[in-house]
C-alpha cells in the first residue's frame, strides 16, 4: 500500500517471526528494501495516476514506477537502520539483516541515502517536479517524524499515516502536474484505512511493542477499549470518504454498490473487535479483512472511472 503501509510489515504480520532464511549477500540487502511493500507503494501510486488520467503513457508509467520502487527501498532501508536498536528487542525483527549483524550499519546508511535521492530525482526529472517533490515529502514524514514519534507518542500512527497516503498523490501529480480534490480523496481513503489497519497489528504485537517501550495505544490501553473506540472513529470516517467520489459525481453506481458493502463489511468486524471476548482473534480477522477492502475498493473505483470515461475532480 505506499511507503508505509499501516506502519508495519503487513507481508509478515504476526504469523510469525521474520526469518532469515538461506539468502546471498545480495539478499540481505534487497530484503532491508522491503520489495513487498514497495510493490504495494507503487500500486497505489499507479491507483493515483489512473484515477486522475484514465490513459496510458508507458514512459511515463516506466519512470512512476522505477522512481517510487527506489524511493520507498531506500525509506525502508533508512527506517531499519535508525530503529536497528530496537529491532533487537522485538521476537518479529530480530532477524533483519541489521540486528543480525549480516549487514554493517554504514553500508545500510548509504544504500538507504542513495536510493531515496536517486528515487527522487528519477521522478523530478523522469515525471515531474511536483511528483520529485512529494514522493521525497513522503520519505521526509516516514523517516524525520514518525519513526522517532515511535519512541514518544501513540499519536505517531496519525502520522505514520500521513506518509503512507502520500503516494496516490505522487500518481496524481505525474499525470496532472499538480493535485487537485479527486487526489485528496485517495489521501482521505489511504490515511483512514491505515488506522484500523495499523491498530490491528498493533494488537497483535502489542508485547513486542512494550517490550522496547513504544507507546503505541495498544501497548498503553490493556483493554482494548481505546483501541477499540479510535478503530471504530477512523472505520467510519473510511465509510464516509470512500463515498465521495459517488456524491461528486465522478463514480457511479457499481463503485457506489462496492463502496457500500465492503465498507459495510470492514466496519461490521471493527465493531466486533469493541466487544469480542478474544481481542486477538478479532484483531487478526480485521487485518486480513483490511488487506482484502482496499485493493478491492481501489480497484472498483479505478475500473468505475474508465467505464465512465472520465477521472476524478
Amino acid at each position: 500500500m505506499s511507503l508505509r503501509t499501516g506502519a508495519s510489515d503487513t507481508s509478515k504480520l504476526a504469523l510469525g517471526t521474520e526469518s532469515k532464511g538461506s539468502l546471498p549477500a545480495w539478499g540481505r540487502y534487497l530484503e532491508l528494501t522491503k520489495p513487498r511493500l514497495s510493490f504495494l507503494s507503487v500500486v497505489t501510486v499507479l491507483v493515483g495516476y489512473f484515477a486522475a488520467r484514465p490513459t496510458v503513457d508507458t514512459w511515463l508509467l516506466i519512470h512512476l514506477m522505477i522512481g517510487t520502487s527506489l524511493a520507498a527501498g531506500g525509506a525502508a532501508v533508512l527506517n531499519q537502520w535508525i530503529e536497528r536498536g530496537t529491532d533487537t528487542g522485538m521476537e518479529r525483527t530480530r532477524n533483519r539483516p541489521l540486528p543480525a549483524g549480516e549487514v554493517p550499519p554504514a553500508a545500510a546508511l548509504a544504500l538507504g541515502i542513495v536510493l531515496c535521492a536517486t528515487g527522487g530525482l528519477q521522478l523530478a526529472f523522469g515525471v515531474n517536479p511536483a511528483a520529485g517533490f512529494l514522493v521525497m515529502l513522503t520519505v521526509a514524514v516516514y523517516i524525520l517524524a514518525y519513526t522517532p514519534l515511535k519512541k514518544r507518542t501513540h499519536w505517531c500512527t496519525e502520522v505514520g499515516a500521513v506518509s503512507g497516503a502520500i503516494p496516490p498523490l505522487v500518481g496524481w501529480a505525474g499525470a496532472e502536474g499538480s493535485v487537485s480534490a479527486g487526489g485528496w480523496i485517495l489521501f482521505g481513503i489511504l490515511f483512514f484505512w491505515q488506522m484500523p489497519h495499523f491498530h490491528a497489528i498493533a494488537w497483535l504485537y502489542r508485547a513486542d511493542y512494550a517490550a522496547v517501550r513504544f507507546p503505541m495505544l495498544t501497548t498503553i490501553d490493556a483493554t482494548g477499549r481505546r483501541v477499540a473506540r479510535h478503530m471504530n472513529l477512523y472505520g467510519i470516517l473510511l465509510w464516509v470518504t470512500s463515498l465521495a467520489p459517488v456524491v461528486t459525481g465522478q463514480a457511479g453506481p457499481v463503485y457506489a454498490i462496492a463502496a457500500l458493502a465492503l465498507g459495510g463489511y470492514f466496519q461490521w468486524r471493527i465493531v466486533q473487535f469493541g466487544g469480542a471476548t478474544n481481542r486477538t482473534a478479532a484483531a487478526r480477522r480485521i487485518f486480513f479483512v483490511s488487506i482484502l477492502y482496499l485493493p478491492l475498493l481501489l480497484g472498483f473505483l479505478v475500473a468505475d472511472i474508465w467505464l465512465l470515461g472520465g477521472a476524478l475532480p
